[in-house]
């Protein structure tokens, strides 16, 4: 099961109390006050980590929790401090605080989500929630007028909070289409990923994110966006969970079915993904993007390759046929051009 987004409840441990202790000895009957101070609450901490692509494991359990710091002891002893408890998301993901208001229409409480972290580097961490600080033991109260105090200070609680976890594929080029116009065919003819691959639509119901290795210096990653349909821009289908995941794209391939398969038109299909592309968000729509014409090798195909250069002329359009291996190379050379990085960027740098 693929999860892209969840609901969770964090929250951080509670620092120990201080102590309210004296000093009891063979010689020292009557000794001061020597109470030690609370532990440190634990706190929770997430880690983004490039060996997963989900996050499945918050969806069966939602609750964050790190346990509490330990009362402190007596001879000014500090309680132990709870470990810090360190959780593992995807690289790309988005952290939003959920709060409620109220609709100022309806009056109804609604979720507010207000994004403030964005882990988008493997092993990149970020506190979510900071464990409270140990209380203060009665040694602390201890004046030359005021010897034998009883004060002490509890822990402070921990941070809490409701938190939504997005995640947002990251890559530098998206396929973006129409369901079954070939995208998951082009990834699989040009990097080592295996993505499903049949004649019907929305055979890839998730996205995935493949490495093209342009030469043994070079590479770059290339995104397989599931189908996108009419309506999309509106939450038609699962059209927002599909439009989330381009968001991080430098680049924008438009695959289309330059044969017309099931009586589709190739131009009319790209304008309407344009159009829900853009009716996401203008910043997206205004990203680099060109047109990757898919079964050339289909009957009618050549006619629509003329319509589409007829109809965007100022668009870079690149005929391919992915299941043949036809176009192949021109196509990667194009996109080394656009997305092709050294390998020893960071993004590629081996992970510890």
């Amino acid at each position: 099961m693929f999860v892209d987004q969840i609901k969770v409840f964090a929250r951080a441990g509670k620092g120990g109390d201080g102590s309210m202790h004296f000093h009891r000895g063979k010689f020292r009957p009557k000794g001061g006050p020597d109470g030690g101070d609370g532990g440190k609450g634990g706190s929770i901490i997430l880690q983004a980590d490039s060996s997963t692509n989900s996050l499945r494991q918050y969806f069966f359990n939602a609750k964050l929790l790190a346990k509490d710091g330990d009362k402190g002891g007596a001879n000014q002893c500090t309680g132990r401090s709870a470990e810090d408890i360190v959780f593992k998301v995807p690289v790309g993901t988005l952290i939003s605080r959920i709060t409620t208001v109220e609709d100022p229409e309806t009056g109804e409480t609604v979720e507010s989500f207000e994004p403030f972290a964005d882990l988008t580097q493997a092993n990149q961490t970020f506190v979510l929630c900071r464990g409270g600080k140990g209380g203060k033991g009665n040694v602390h109260f201890k004046t030359s007028t005021h010897q034998a105090p009883r004060e002490f200070t509890p822990g402070e609680a921990g941070e809490e909070g409701r938190f939504h976890f997005e995640l947002r594929s990251i890559a530098d080029a998206g396929l973006v289409g129409f369901p079954n116009a070939g995208k998951s065919t082009l990834l699989r003819a040009l990097s080592a990923a295996k993505p499903k691959v049949a004649n019907y639509p929305f055979t890839t119901l998730q996205p995935l994110v493949g490495v093209i290795e342009f030469s043994a210096q070079r590479r770059g990653t290339l995104a397989d966006i599931p189908g996108l349909i009419e309506g999309a821009s509106r939450n038609v289908g699962l059209g927002h969970d599909f439009l989330r995941h381009i968001m991080r794209c430098r680049v924008l391939l438009f695959v289309v079915d330059c044969a017309g398969s099931e009586g589709r038109d190739p131009i009319a299909d790209l304008e309407t993904v344009r159009q829900e592309v853009k009716l996401y968000s203008s910043e997206l729509a205004k990203r680099p993007w060109l047109i990757i014409a898919n079964k050339m090798d289909l009957p009618e195909s050549q006619d629509n390759l003329e319509r589409l250069k007829d109809r965007f002329k100022r668009v870079r359009i690149l005929p391919v046929a992915a299941e043949m291996g036809d176009g192949m190379e021109a196509l990667r050379r194009h996109l080394d051009k656009l997305i092709g990085q050294d390998t020893n960027n960071t993004r590629f740098a081996p992970q510890e």
